[in-house]
């Protein structure tokens, strides 16, 4: 029949514990060094390989990112190097091209919008306060009815604003504004109001001479995608495709941006979906909408007891035995007094 093969108790107490402390041999990777490190060094890489899954966001810790990230751009912005020269060259190239392209309206448009005081007025606190306003509106949505969606659409944002960084650097633009010999009104020095940190008292706070991307077009752009992706209403999707489209015309009436600026800025947000994606996975509006909440390790999630009026409802009562189980009689306990003898 074959030899047989027989463990003795001296065996079992030598493999046993060498199994305990190894574990399962068969559940490390092919190619392994170890049992217990290669697994875990293979689990890391998948995690590194996969999508990032969605988090529900932090409320202080949003906040604290959302302010240090602006501080840190309007500090790299205003310290790259104005180079005067050099930004009025290319801006005088960028009008060249425009002309040749048969698509340089913009000296039309700002003489037209300035005629008008009400709606030029209008323009430039527009384009002063609606940048930061509905930027801030949208993510402050977006935390409280998308979570799952927050971090992904953030992440589009903050990825614009930093390639849009080194545009600043390397392509020194002048507004149309400031142009030698351009005919184009800056209409903030011109009916004295406070719709641009690069006219007025506002001009040492700034670098006047970065326009190329413009991230009015940017942000404005993200916002308004997000909320044609997301919203619900159609009158707010309706509102979310205008937004972009009148902070072009602002821009280009207000004579603080030529229209190619705008495409830098399109070519930036391009890049931030870009990012995001290869991130998550997908892009923002894809992803689920919520996330369930982390629980803290070690402290198993106790179901919550019901209370009130709904709890005396819900309680059961005595079970009954059931009919196809038997019951069996109980037995009654002797009396002491009946087992003592008479006359003791």
């Amino acid at each position: 029949m074959g030899d047989a093969y027989v463990t003795t108790q001296e065996d079992r107490g030598a493999v046993t514990p060498s199994l305990a402390e190894d574990g399962p041999r068969s559940a490390a990777p092919a190619g392994s060094a170890g049992p217990s490190g290669s697994t875990r060094t293979w689990s890391s890489h998948a995690r590194l390989g996969s999508p990032r899954a969605p988090r529900r966001p932090r409320l202080w810790f949003e906040i604290l990112l959302i302010a240090v990230s602006y501080w840190l751009y309007s500090l790299v912005r205003n310290a790259v190097p104005e180079q005067k020269a050099a930004a009025l060259r290319n801006a005088d190239r960028v009008w060249s091209l425009e002309h040749t392209l048969g698509l340089a309206f913009e000296q039309s448009v700002n003489h037209a919008v300035n005629s008008v005081t009400w709606l030029i007025v209008a323009m430039n606190y527009y384009y002063a306060t609606l940048h930061f306003v509905i930027t801030i509106a949208v993510l402050v949505w977006l935390f409280r009815r998308q979570p799952g969606r927050y971090g992904a659409a953030r992440l589009v944002l903050f990825a614009t604003t930093a390639v849009a960084l080194l545009g600043y650097y390397l392509f020194p633009l002048a507004p149309p504004r400031l142009m030698h010999g351009g005919s184009f009104i800056d209409t903030v020095l011109l009916h004295e109001t406070w719709g641009s940190m690069a006219s007025g008292n506002f001009k040492q706070m700034s670098n006047q001479y970065a326009a190329m991307p413009s991230m009015h077009i940017g942000w404005s752009l993200w916002c308004g995608l997000t909320i044609f992706a997301l919203a619900r209403a159609p009158w707010a999707r309706v509102l979310g495709l205008l937004y972009p489209t009148t902070t072009l015309v602002v821009i280009v009436a207000t004579a603080n941006h030529f229209w190619l600026d705008a495409v830098g800025g399109m070519v930036c947000l391009a890049f931030g979906y870009a990012v995001s994606y290869a991130w998550y996975g997908s892009l923002p509006h894809r992803l689920p909408k919520s996330v369930p909440a982390r629980r803290r390790p070690g402290r198993p999630r106790v179901p919550r007891r019901p209370w009130g009026p709904a709890a005396l409802r819900r309680r059961p009562g005595p079970s009954a035995p059931s009919a196809s189980r038997p019951v069996a009689p109980r037995r009654s306990e002797p009396d002491p007094a009946a087992a003592v003898p008479p006359g003791a």
